[in-house]
């Protein structure tokens, strides 16, 4: 029942940042130890990685350390981002150490910048830039180490690889400022779908109090035209007065308790919704009629009572039908189902509502599609539960429970909604 099945991710983002760190590291770690130690002496010569680098069991001790910190640290990248990064950074340096270098080679320093760009991309700016400074700070140190000992042999690197650094983090920083925009965004829209949804309901109920209060004038009306001729009808009508006004202020109660008042700033701005023209409130006795449509369409519904129908009180009428509209709508549509059952069962103190259907489409409780974020208050404004998801067995099932205020006997009698 969401608006669209979920698309795949492109095959590079489903690689962990962890493996792609591993990756970068071993494969520039294991390059030199195979083309200067495994294979058959050449002329070439690296100041890099001398050949008798590594003969002594202390630096193949150092090497090996440095494999086990980078392991331990792409493993963990993604749930102790900083930690992780640390073992990186410590990893890269005792490799160093083991082959005596005196700089980082720039292709060893390619996993710190990828563990930088994925920790400026997910944790807060105060750490990643305490991440980069760690990085160029050991640069730094390289190259001051170098200064001091007066060794001036070759073009020092350490800028151009700090350049890296800055990139990395400039990449990083620049997707995790996107993604905070595209979350303050959705919020902004959900937050605005929920208001629309509550402005609709409020004029609902302005419907449902207009159609109580019709009631209550003719009514009222036949009473005082037969209130001496016909005593018993004139008290039946106004029996059937009170218990419309009743039940409309209790109706307003529930309604009044839950809603916030909307944002007035959209109106200032010309851009609120135009109140919609006065009709007749639908509600749980048009659901047949629903199931009829739907059916006529090409999805066929069945309909399910359960308990003793009774009148409901008419916001809860109401909300019911829309719950039941929405759900068997958003079966047509996605769902791909060929029908869909709708259960309505009537308790002593609430009405469920449960509408499931048998099709591939996809959809969770925490789906964005705004159906479900109105269906959802619609439940939460008369204190009801609402939950939506795919069934263990396929297919999909949205349930409500609203509760139903104790209906008196004379208002059974009187049969007023």
């Amino acid at each position: 029942m969401s608006a669209s099945p979920p698309l795949p991710l492109p095959l590079l983002k489903r690689i962990p940042p962890g493996l792609w760190t591993a990756l970068a590291w071993y494969a520039a770690a294991v390059e030199p130890i195979v083309e200067y130690v495994v294979m058959p002496q050449v002329p070439t010569y690296s100041l890099n990685y001398p050949r008798d680098g590594l003969d002594s069991l202390g630096a193949q001790a150092l090497l090996a350390v440095a494999f086990v910190l980078i392991l331990a640290g792409s493993a963990v990248l993604r749930r102790r981002t900083s930690a992780a990064y640390g073992l990186v950074i410590a990893g890269t340096v005792i490799s160093t150490v083991a082959w005596r270098q005196d700089e980082i080679p720039p292709t060893q320093f390619l996993a710190v910048d990828i563990a930088l760009c994925y920790l400026a991309a997910t944790r807060p700016r105060r750490n990643s830039l305490t991440a980069a400074a760690a990085a160029l700070g050991t640069l730094a140190g390289y190259l001051v180490l170098r200064l001091i000992t007066g060794d001036d042999s070759s073009i020092a690197q350490e800028p151009f690889v700090a350049l890296t650094v800055v990139i990395a983090w400039l990449i990083g920083n620049s997707s995790h400022q996107a993604r905070s925009h595209n979350a303050e965004l959705h919020a902004r829209a959900a937050a605005e779908a929920v208001t629309a949804e509550r402005l609709r309901i409020a004029r609902e109920m302005h419907d449902t109090v207009a159609h109580s209060i019709g009631i209550i004038a003719l009514q009222a009306g036949a009473a005082a035209r037969v209130i001496e001729t016909q005593p018993a009808k004139a008290r039946e009508a106004m029996l059937t007065v009170e218990m419309a006004g009743r039940e409309t202020l209790s109706g307003l109660r529930r309604m009044l308790g839950a809603l916030r008042q909307a944002d007035h700033d959209e109106e200032r701005q010309g851009r609120a919704h135009a109140p919609a023209p006065l009709r007749p409130a639908a509600g749980l006795a048009n659901v047949e009629q629903l199931a009829a449509t739907t059916t006529a369409a090409g999805v066929r519904v069945e309909v399910r009572w359960q308990g003793r129908r009774r009148p409901l009180p008419a916001d809860i009428d109401l909300a019911a039908f829309r719950i039941v509209q929405e759900s068997v709508t958003n079966a047509v549509r996605h769902s791909g189902a060929d029908s869909c059952q709708v259960r309505l069962d009537y308790r002593a103190d609430e009405l469920t509502v449960e509408v499931s259907d048998r099709g591939e489409g996809g959809g969770t409780s925490t789906d964005t599609g705004y159906g479900l974020i109105g269906m959802r208050e619609r439940a939460a404004l008369l204190h009801g539960d609402f939950t939506a998801g795919p069934r263990p067995g396929g297919g999909f099932l949205v349930a409500a429970r609203l509760p139903v205020p104790a209906v008196t006997e004379a208002e059974a009698k009187a049969g007023v909604r």
